[in-house]
Protein backbone atom coordinates (compact mmCIF):
# COMPACT_ATOMS: atom_id res chain seq x y z
CA UNK A 1 0.00 0.00 0.00
CA UNK A 2 1.24 3.63 -0.83
CA UNK A 3 -0.16 6.29 1.34
CA UNK A 4 1.20 9.44 1.09
CA UNK A 5 0.90 12.94 2.90
CA UNK A 6 0.13 15.69 0.98
CA UNK A 7 1.21 19.01 2.37
CA UNK A 8 -0.82 22.56 1.50
CA UNK A 9 -1.33 25.35 1.96
CA UNK A 10 -4.04 28.14 1.94
CA UNK A 11 -4.89 31.73 2.41
CA UNK A 12 -7.82 31.61 4.95
CA UNK A 13 -9.11 28.76 7.57
CA UNK A 14 -12.37 28.99 5.60
CA UNK A 15 -10.25 27.93 2.37
CA UNK A 16 -8.52 25.45 3.83
CA UNK A 17 -11.37 24.06 5.19
CA UNK A 18 -13.37 24.09 1.92
CA UNK A 19 -10.29 22.38 0.28
CA UNK A 20 -10.09 19.41 3.40
CA UNK A 21 -14.51 19.32 2.48
CA UNK A 22 -13.61 18.44 -0.58
CA UNK A 23 -11.22 16.17 -0.61
CA UNK A 24 -12.72 13.80 2.33
CA UNK A 25 -16.15 14.11 0.83
CA UNK A 26 -14.77 12.85 -2.90
CA UNK A 27 -12.89 9.77 -1.53
CA UNK A 28 -9.89 11.65 -2.94
CA UNK A 29 -8.20 11.78 1.26
CA UNK A 30 -8.89 9.57 4.06
CA UNK A 31 -8.55 12.79 6.71
CA UNK A 32 -7.45 16.18 6.67
CA UNK A 33 -5.05 18.31 9.61
CA UNK A 34 -5.59 21.82 9.20
CA UNK A 35 -2.93 23.64 11.22
CA UNK A 36 -3.25 27.36 12.17
CA UNK A 37 -1.56 29.69 11.97
CA UNK A 38 1.76 29.64 10.73
CA UNK A 39 3.94 32.47 9.64
CA UNK A 40 5.51 32.33 6.28
CA UNK A 41 8.90 34.43 5.34
CA UNK A 42 9.74 34.57 1.58
CA UNK A 43 11.30 36.94 -0.59
CA UNK A 44 8.88 38.96 -2.87
CA UNK A 45 10.40 41.40 -5.66
CA UNK A 46 13.64 41.76 -3.39
CA UNK A 47 11.46 42.46 0.03
CA UNK A 48 11.32 39.89 2.78
CA UNK A 49 7.52 39.40 3.67
CA UNK A 50 6.40 37.82 6.64
CA UNK A 51 2.34 36.10 6.51
CA UNK A 52 0.33 33.81 7.90
CA UNK A 53 -1.07 30.75 5.94
CA UNK A 54 -2.96 28.09 7.17
CA UNK A 55 -1.37 24.54 6.87
CA UNK A 56 -3.61 21.36 5.13
CA UNK A 57 -1.80 18.14 5.81
CA UNK A 58 -4.18 15.38 3.61
CA UNK A 59 -3.71 12.02 4.00
CA UNK A 60 -4.04 9.45 0.91
CA UNK A 61 -2.48 7.07 -1.39
CA UNK A 62 -0.02 7.57 -4.56
CA UNK A 63 -3.29 6.64 -6.78
CA UNK A 64 -4.84 9.33 -5.83
CA UNK A 65 -2.40 12.11 -5.87
CA UNK A 66 -2.55 13.24 -9.44
CA UNK A 67 -6.75 13.19 -8.83
CA UNK A 68 -6.23 15.43 -5.57
CA UNK A 69 -3.70 17.65 -6.91
CA UNK A 70 -6.24 19.03 -9.70
CA UNK A 71 -8.90 19.12 -7.44
CA UNK A 72 -6.81 21.28 -5.03
CA UNK A 73 -5.95 23.31 -7.88
CA UNK A 74 -9.44 24.11 -9.14
CA UNK A 75 -10.45 24.95 -6.14
CA UNK A 76 -7.35 27.06 -4.66
CA UNK A 77 -7.09 30.79 -4.93
CA UNK A 78 -3.60 30.96 -5.56
CA UNK A 79 -3.00 31.06 -9.17
CA UNK A 80 0.58 28.78 -8.37
CA UNK A 81 -0.36 26.45 -4.88
CA UNK A 82 1.70 25.09 -2.67
CA UNK A 83 1.17 21.12 -3.13
CA UNK A 84 3.82 18.96 -2.19
CA UNK A 85 3.78 15.08 -1.61
CA UNK A 86 5.78 12.98 0.58
CA UNK A 87 5.66 8.95 1.12
CA UNK A 88 5.28 7.42 3.67
CA UNK A 89 7.95 4.64 4.98
CA UNK A 90 5.64 2.99 7.54
CA UNK A 91 3.33 3.84 10.31
CA UNK A 92 0.66 1.98 12.13
CA UNK A 93 -0.54 -1.26 10.02
CA UNK A 94 -4.25 -0.81 10.71
CA UNK A 95 -4.07 3.12 10.46
CA UNK A 96 -2.21 2.76 7.00
CA UNK A 97 -4.93 0.18 6.24
CA UNK A 98 -7.97 2.61 6.92
CA UNK A 99 -5.84 5.40 4.93
CA UNK A 100 -6.38 2.78 1.62
CA UNK A 101 -10.13 1.41 2.63
CA UNK A 102 -11.27 5.43 2.81
CA UNK A 103 -9.48 6.12 -0.59
CA UNK A 104 -11.28 5.50 -3.47
CA UNK A 105 -10.27 5.22 -7.05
Amino acid sequence: MNVRLVYMTAGTMAEAKAIGHLLVQADLAACVNILSPMTLLYVWEGDLQEDTEVVVIAKTTTEQVPHLIREVKKAHSYDCPCILTLPVDGGNPEFLQWIASEVHS
